[in-house]
């Protein structure tokens, strides 16, 4: 019997029935994906893959208390249904007490489309997108330039079980467009990104448009040395920094003094002020344009998440709310260890509050300054203050006087998000934007631009 034989919730509900364990929860992904690419101002490939992947986790009760143990395969059949569940169940068994375990999560009402076939995307998400790109081929090759880059879709439908009642299901799309400029010499580089659930949003002509433009800039080239410059921080290379500060904002590891959000002496920083702009970050799974899972889908037990906690419903939560420190991120567990309220990571964040200002009326309103395109390779130096470095890549450029002069050698920076929060002088218009470091793993973000007057730049890159 093939994977794709059984329907998803039939495999949770039989993977249930199999089960002896005193507890068992089923994760079953049903995965779709459709991508073009191209190059040189011509696709060069397309394709679309359908699999699915399976999750049991098995907990046993014993004497010292619950241990969980959780096996993970892919392209799962009817006959490989029994072993996958005896082997979380051993799994189990030879775990000592999971430190994290809680009672699996019971009274959340089912989802009314749990037992519908999974939904599946295909090549038809590029029905509008494809003759629009292929039209930006042809005035990029009109006006000397080569296009570069790929459009991806993917289409996850979730179906969660356990052994206590609950069987939920959601659907999540997620697109990422990312396309690059380039002159023929290719000694002229300029990239944008998009993040969109179904490609009908997103207009491939208008971003060449704006890429022709940085190519332009581009022509004259300025040289400048390391240092702090009042930097224009573009919506995705914000959402790069707060992603990480996201990721870095465990309640338990601030509460045990590890992170720059713990309180010298002790405790946490939960009430401080982070910054003066007015400034709110958040997570919302109902976020019109960046819907997400709206409860907790565990596939391991890590920091910020905990296999008992599957199904656990993720409420919207304010993690900075008017500049001040509002929320951490939780599990049943460790909400118990801080005395911090249960607060999962969501699947998006949107940082709200800025002026009703677009990045082009900042760039107008700078004397003398940097803008960037993006950041990239993006690593932890500090986590006592979230010390960040990484690169600038594909376009920084010299405004003088309110309008781009030219464009100046990438550089290496050292930055905390948390710290930048502080400095930042002004932020603009909240818009949806891809992360350039971080797309593979988190899409679904909407930030304003940043002005800080004094960014870090710690020494000059050879990067392009």
């Amino acid at each position: 019997m093939s994977a794709r034989s059984n329907k998803p919730h039939e495999i949770v509900e039989r993977a249930l029935e199999l089960s002896r364990a005193d507890g068992c929860v089923v994760i079953a992904d049903e995965h779709s994906t459709a991508n073009l690419r191209w190059a040189g101002n011509a696709l060069t490939t397309n394709g679309v893959t359908r699999g699915r992947s399976l999750t049991v986790v098995a907990t046993v009760d014993g004497k010292e208390g619950t241990a969980s143990g959780v096996v993970s395969r892919a392209a799962v059949t009817a006959d490989d249904l029994e072993p996958l569940v005896r082997a979380a169940e051993a799994a189990a068994r030879s775990a000592g007490p999971a430190e994290d375990a809680q009672p699996l999560v019971t009274g959340v009402p089912e989802a009314p489309d749990f037992t519908d076939v999974p939904a599946e995307t295909s090549s038809a998400v590029f029905a509008d997108f494809a003759p629009a790109l292929g039209e930006a081929f042809a005035r990029a090759r009109a006006g000397g330039r080569e296009l570069y880059g790929f459009a991806n879709h993917e289409l996850v439908s979730t179906y969660v079980g356990t052994s206590t009642g609950l069987r939920l299901r959601h659907d999540q799309p997620t697109g990422t467009l990312e396309l690059n400029a380039k002159s023929p010499d290719r000694t002229r580089s300029a990239w944008a990104g998009r993040s969109t659930r179904d490609f009908k949003d997103v207009d491939p002509g208008a971003l060449d448009a704006e890429l022709a433009v940085r190519l332009g800039w581009a022509e004259r080239r300025v040289d400048l040395p390391a240092g702090r410059y009042e930097t224009l921080l573009p919506p995705t290379a914000v959402a790069d920094l707060l992603i990480y500060q996201l990721w870095s904002a465990s309640g338990r590891d601030a509460a045990e003094g590890r992170t720059v959000f713990s309180k010298p002496g002790g405790g946490t920083r939960v009430g401080e002020k982070l910054t003066d702009l007015p400034l709110t970050l958040r997570s919302d799974p109902n976020e019109p344009g960046l819907e997400c899972a709206p409860f907790v889908v565990a596939h391991s037990s890590g920091g910020d998440q905990s296999v008992f906690d599957n199904g656990l419903p993720v409420d919207p939560t304010e993690w900075i709310a008017d500049g001040r420190l509002e929320h951490l991120t939780t599990t049943r567990h460790s909400a118990g260890l801080t005395g911090l309220p249960v607060a999962p990571a969501g699947g998006n964040l949107i940082l709200d509050g800025g002026q009703d200002r677009s990045l082009e009326d900042m760039v107008a309103s700078t004397g003398r300054g940097l803008l960037l395109t993006c950041l990239w390779y993006i690593r932890e130096v500090d986590p006592a203050t979230l010390l960040l470095t990484g690169l600038t890549r594909d376009g920084v450029y010299l405004v003088e006087n309110g309008q781009v002069t030219g464009q100046v050698n990438n550089f290496r920076f050292n930055e905390s998000p948390v710290d930048l929060l502080g400095r930042a002088a002004e932020a603009g218009r909240t818009e949806k934007t891809l992360p350039r470091e971080w797309s593979d793993w988190f899409t679904r973000t909407a930030m304003p631009a940043l002005r800080v007057p004094d960014f870090n730049m710690s020494s000059v890159s050879q990067g392009v």
